[in-house]
């Protein structure tokens, strides 16, 4: 839909000089000048507001005649990671127990530098310090099978058992022996229409989906440590690898429930109104009163929002169809235009 609403337009235009990534997959700017459109967080010259007209899809922009900028790539998933990450990440899975070497890389016709440019970027880490946690979870898994260490630690490819117990320690807090029953909290990317979702998850399920740039992340994660009394390492299990699928199937608009088990630490009062969200119909929305009642804690509206807040798994627990009495959309941790999109897209394929 071509966007008329001049308030918006100035909205969209500022977004697109600040590029706010939180506008990611909500409008397309195409520049009347040049016939190119871009998203929110393209590096391009930034155009003047009389010569751009926005449009809610791409797919919009293109009946329109405008072709996809070069730069930002608005047809592609502009946060999933660029194929030689992909495939270096790949090499990883595939062999979990070695090191991926620079020159293996290379070997493969991938360039080292881009890898960790990349890493360093949306990670916050080397793709080195990637590979150091992915095998430090594989012998974690391992060793709670009741596999001996020196076996583990010469299985994953370390050549010392001080070498291991070290990384092992500094990685998960203590000794390869001390931490059997520690809890460990296993962190992914996922790309989204709206912006990659970090996703993590214990052996119960998932623990966290939430948008990269969401604000109070940091504490989201130092909260998840120490209610879950584990250690958040780069990695991925069944559980989170399920709900990326799920996710995917619900932006494509072919899934309304979410199946994967979810693994939600909290207050009693917190888990009711999460319990409540859950059963919130996909497609429809309700105020906090009338999810307060529902909980039958008529006076409770101020703790509800609260609670509704504090929910670490956006999409899957739907705290995002809970509106104002007024009818009008209240704070939401990834940004109101994702709010209002994501309703959008549940009204439209709700069935």
């Amino acid at each position: 839909m071509l966007v008329t609403d001049r308030a918006q337009i100035q909205r969209y235009y500022q977004a697109l000089l600040d590029r706010q990534q939180c506008f990611t997959g909500i409008f397309y700017a195409c520049v009347k000048t040049t016939s190119v459109f871009c998203i929110a967080t393209c590096r391009a010259r930034k155009p003047k507001l009389k010569n751009v007209e926005f449009y809610t899809t791409f797919k919009e922009a293109l009946d329109q005649g405008y072709r996809p900028c070069k730069i930002c790539k608005p047809t592609e998933n502009a946060h999933e990671a660029p194929k030689e990450v992909l495939r270096a990440i790949e090499m990883v899975k595939r062999h979990e127990k070695e090191k991926i070497s620079d020159f293996r890389l290379r070997e493969s016709g991938i360039s080292p530098e881009s890898v960790r440019r990349w890493f360093k970027k949306n990670y916050g880490i080397t793709f080195h310090a990637f590979q150091r946690m992915y095998r430090i979870n594989v012998a974690f898994q391992e060793l709670k099978t009741g596999r001996k260490t020196t076996d583990t630690a010469f299985g994953v490819g370390y050549e010392s058992l001080s070498g291991f117990g070290y990384t092992y320690k500094k990685l998960l807090g203590s000794s390869p022996r001390k931490s059997i029953t520690k809890n460990v909290i296993l962190l992914s990317r996922a790309a989204t229409p709206l912006g990659p979702v970090f996703v993590a998850g214990t052996d119960k399920g998932i623990c966290l989906v939430e948008f990269v740039d969401r604000k109070m992340l940091e504490k989201e994660f130092s909260d998840l440590q120490r209610l879950l009394k584990g250690t958040i390492i780069a990695g991925e299990n069944q559980h989170t690898e399920q709900v990326k699928t799920e996710l995917r199937e619900y932006f494509q608009g072919e899934r309304m429930h979410f199946d994967v088990a979810l693994h939600t630490p909290g207050t009693e009062f917190q888990n009711v109104v999460w319990e409540a969200l859950l059963n919130i119909t996909h497609g429809q929305t309700m105020t906090y009163r009338q999810l307060a009642e529902k909980i039958g804690n008529p006076k409770a509206i101020r703790a509800v929002a609260s609670a509704n807040g504090l929910n670490r798994i956006a999409i899957v627990v739907p705290c995002h169809r809970v509106i104002g009495s007024d009818g009008q959309l209240r704070g939401y941790g990834g940004g109101l235009e994702r709010k209002q999109w994501l309703l959008d897209h549940e009204s439209a394929h709700y069935a």
